[in-house]
């Protein structure tokens, strides 16, 4: 009640367009305490409700507060694996199921749990726990993203010996070639790789499983199988002109640039850049916010955003009360940028008619305004408003509405598992396909999500395989 609501602030606009480093900086060390201390510490915390992890936010909030910021390590490491991913590119749910939000500005949950891991690395309280005893067991765990990592770390530190296959030549997944570096730095990847490594995890990078290793050899070499491969099949535009070059998915574009901050070279001949370019993104989510920072730091001359869906309110709608995630228009770090370099427009309400090119490269994107009525089996749906045809000029179109589960061919089929009626990988409660020994975690199983949700997945499968494998588990998963 004494203190106001701050957070990390962002780096000015001009000056964070021209690198791809960092967008936020940090706050002093001593407001951040400030913020712990307006923590209510309620008797119900509902900031719990919104964590995927059940992270004890009352707890370390107090911690940073009375400045015992060794405890708050301990405390936010028991549910979180890799703090400093989520701190970084968690929406963070848990703060709108704060309580203090009903009615004013949530305590800064998401700022506080950065500043914890960032002061524990400083302060070399983060080290590699390898396990006192090898159970003589050994597990895959196949895909390298948030998932499959947290999934290793536990199975290891649980005694088992862990191998990750990656198709990649580096380990992250989306954390390395989907999250643009202004979001996330590679170097904290790279960190929590290492004391992986020194904790006695086994990596193996551009290995294709499926491809390289099938996925009987998989289950013949090891006592359980992990399938945390992600979401990774985009959904695709399928109309007229599509065949015209400068059309791309968001995950071709946006792992190039990644692999440019790695210091490598991209083949001239599939190299993609906005560089000048007029940059239709098509899809408003946080893939389609990426696709937007990125162009806007390569150059672009102008960016566009097309939604199909309306523009959603200011304010939460009677049917989204608290404590849910309020589905309420917000404006990301690469929005902000967009908007005041005067080279952004978001549009809402819109459907992509069809893509014109000349000599085969697209040129021109043809569109309409939609309303949306319900139907008469009750189901909403679009319909084109008369007149509201428009034209937008355009060099590269980029394909950002999301994704269509696991990439079926390969492993899925070799390994025989079933598919839910979504298309992505089934498990039951336990998360064990229907193939005994072979577990599935994270995006694979629950469609494209937040990394918090695959860290939370990765901890349940490891919790579920250790109990497999050797009658009872100790792991926690979520508290």
């Amino acid at each position: 009640m004494k203190f106001g609501r701050d957070t990390t602030h962002g780096r000015p606009v001009d000056e964070r367009l021209k690198d791809y480093k960092e967008v936020y900086q940090p706050l002093p060390i001593a407001e951040v305490q400030v913020q712990g201390a307006r923590c209510m510490d309620c008797g119900v915390p509902t900031c719990h409700f919104g964590c995927p992890l059940g992270n004890l936010i009352p707890d370390w909030n107090d911690l940073v507060y009375r400045g015992q910021w060794e405890k708050a390590i301990e405390q936010l490491h028991r549910t979180n694996n890799f703090p400093e991913f989520t701190g970084h590119v968690c929406p963070a749910p848990c703060e709108p199921a704060c309580v203090e939000s009903i009615n004013r500005d949530p305590v800064s949950i998401k700022t506080i749990e950065i500043h914890i891991v960032e002061h524990a690395w400083q302060n070399g309280w983060i080290k590699p726990q390898p396990p006192a005893i090898r159970t003589g067991k050994k597990v895959a765990v196949v895909g390298s993203g948030p998932a499959g990592l947290a999934a290793a770390q536990q199975l290891n530190r649980a005694g088992h010996s862990v191998t990750v296959f990656e198709k990649d030549d580096r380990i992250g997944g989306l954390l390395n070639y989907g999250i643009p570096d202004f979001k996330l730095e590679k170097h904290l990847v790279d960190r929590r790789v290492q004391q992986m490594k020194d904790e006695g995890v086994f990596f193996k990078t551009k290995v294709h499983v499926g491809v390289d290793i099938t996925g009987e050899e998989l289950r013949q070499n090891f006592d359980a199988v992990l399938l945390a491969g992600g979401a990774q099949q985009p959904r695709n535009l399928p109309l007229e002109g599509r065949e015209h070059t400068g059309i791309h998915f968001a995950m071709e574009f946006l792992p190039q640039q990644n692999r440019r901050g790695r210091g490598e070279t991209i083949d001239p001949a599939i190299a993609l850049t906005a560089k000048d370019k007029n940059v239709v993104v098509i899809g408003g989510g946080d893939t389609g916010s990426d696709c937007i920072g990125t162009s806007l730091r390569q150059g672009a001359r102008f960016v566009t955003s097309l939604e199909l869906l309306p523009k959603p309110p200011d304010m939460r709608a009677p049917n989204n009360p608290w404590p849910q995630w309020p589905q309420i228009f917000r404006t990301s770090s690469s929005h902000a940028e967009g908007e005041t370099a005067g080279r952004l427009t978001r549009m809402y309400s819109v459907n992509t008619k069809k893509l014109v090119g000349k000599d085969g490269h697209v040129k021109e994107l043809h569109g309409v305004t939609i309303e949306w009525i319900k139907g008469p089996d009750g189901r909403m749906q679009m319909v084109d408003v008369p007149g509201s045809e428009f034209i937008i000029p355009c060099d590269l179109v980029l394909l950002a509405m999301g994704f269509l589960g696991p990439i079926k061919t390969g492993l899925v089929e070799q390994l025989g598992v079933k598919l839910d009626p979504r298309g992505n990988v089934a498990a039951d409660k336990n998360k064990m396909t229907n193939v005994e020994g072979v577990f599935t975690a994270g995006d694979m199983t629950r469609g494209q999500s937040l990394v918090v949700w695959a860290i939370s997945e990765g901890r349940k499968a490891a919790q579920c395989i250790d109990k497999h494998l050797m009658g009872s588990s100790l792991l926690a998963s979520v508290l």
